[in-house]
């Protein structure tokens, strides 16, 4: 038995004024989705506790039966993992972006979308201006997306930081990192100053000079966030048996991925955003198969887009997922196998934040006799599945089948 994981970031929302009352899920044309919801079983999944902050790192961990309470070490180190960073016990990892700040006010969490290309020349003037081995260390991501490495065990975990995305058309002055005791004031001013004082380089850099002119946003500021030390998580291995491979293009996942022992493996033309792949990604998963258990395909794409606002390109997202992606997928599958479609968890267009609402979820398995035969995959379809509502660190036992709808042996 194979077993195929298909995640569209941030895919489930909230119902839409422009949408007149539906969501993306519900308005967009996706019958690869809608087949696998009627052959198969489907329900609402709670990928976030009620404990913990709605971000990608919670709803992956729980998605593969990692309680986020035990095991989240935060953003930052899972983030290093992915892009090949060791951490030392004391070192502190931390999710740096790039945005864009106008007038003292945070306008957009990704400075446009910023190229990778052109991001990695700013990281590179900031490294030349603050960086000091052995204490502070910046490493370049993908586009908007880098990393914060505070090194030697000088500086303190225990600060207070704000997501960008969670904080657009804030004022700067009221979203800075904070301390939250005595010990923590001296990291949060440091990391404070270097976020206000890569503002003034970076608006003079040349990079930012050409996208101002060209229209675009510059990537002129730099927001830490995400802070931790290195986690200790079983592998998929131990804890089940099984080997897995993660295809993705953002940093978070495949760090999840590392620590879980499986193989990341690099697509060509994976970007993060509607632009990426999908057909590649597709044709990864499938090689993939060939070697290992479980295959991990995960796409970025309708999360971006509803952090901007654009329920247009979610649409478009949710649709190129079904037809180059999940139909490629399923065209190409062979012998026995079970596939699972679902968001991480819900990102909501209307105001670009994630929230805690269950999501839509359905597995098909070739295995398995009959069906729920709800005919769509959306948030409002799945409810009379007969999954119900599952906890999120559930999912991967029913996938596996480990235990029996609703966790019952």
């Amino acid at each position: 038995m194979k077993y195929i994981l298909v995640i569209g970031d941030g895919m489930s929302d909230v119902a839409l004024k422009e949408l007149n009352g539906k969501t993306p899920l519900q308005v967009a044309n996706h019958p690869n989705m809608d087949r696998l919801t009627a052959d198969g079983i489907c329900g609402l999944l709670k990928t976030i506790p009620h404990e913990s902050n709605p971000g990608t790192e919670v709803a992956f961990l729980s998605i593969f039966g990692y309680d986020p309470l035990r095991f989240n070490p935060g953003r930052g180190p899972l983030e290093a993992a992915g892009i090949g960073i060791e951490l030392e016990e004391n070192d502190i990892a931390m999710r740096c972006n790039l945005v864009t700040v106008e007038n003292g006010i945070l306008k957009d969490h990704s400075a446009g979308h910023i190229t990778t290309e052109e991001s990695r020349k700013l990281l590179e003037t900031l490294r030349e201006h603050f960086e000091k081995k052995g204490l502070i260390e910046f490493y370049p991501g993908v586009s908007y997306r880098h990393l914060l490495v505070l090194r030697g065990g000088k500086y303190q975990v225990n600060i207070r930081c704000t997501p960008p995305h969670e904080a657009l058309n804030k004022p700067v002055s009221e979203i800075l990192v904070k301390a939250t005791d005595d010990k923590s004031r001296a990291t949060a001013e440091m990391i404070n100053q270097l976020m206000l004082r890569s503002q003034k380089i970076l608006d003079a850099h040349e990079v930012n000079r050409a996208r101002v002119k060209s229209g675009e946003r510059p990537g002129n500021m730099i927001w830490p966030w995400g802070q931790g030390r290195r986690p200790k998580i079983s592998t998929l291995k131990e804890t089940y048996g099984i080997s897995g491979a993660a295809i993705s293009a953002v940093d978070i996942v495949n760090g999840i991925g590392r620590y879980l022992g499986m193989d990341i493996v690099k697509v060509p033309g994976a970007t993060g955003y509607i632009d990426t792949n999908y057909e590649a990604k597709a044709d990864y998963a499938l090689k993939s198969l060939e070697k290992h258990d479980m295959v991990l395909v995960h796409v970025e794409a309708p999360d971006e887009t509803s952090h901007v606002g654009r329920s247009d390109l979610k649409i478009k997202a949710i649709e190129d997922i079904d037809r180059r992606l999940l139909g490629r997928i399923m065209k190409g599958l062979k012998g026995d196998y079970s596939i699972a479609v679902m968001p991480d968890h819900t990102t909501q267009t209307s105001d670009g934040s994630h929230s805690r609402d269950p999501v839509p979820f359905t597995i098909f398995s070739t295995d398995r006799r009959g069906g729920d035969k709800i005919v769509r995959f959306d948030e409002k379809s799945v409810q009379k599945g007969s999954l119900g509502v599952v906890e999120g660190v559930d999912f991967i036992k029913i996938l596996l089948k480990r235990v029996g709808i609703n966790g019952k042996t």
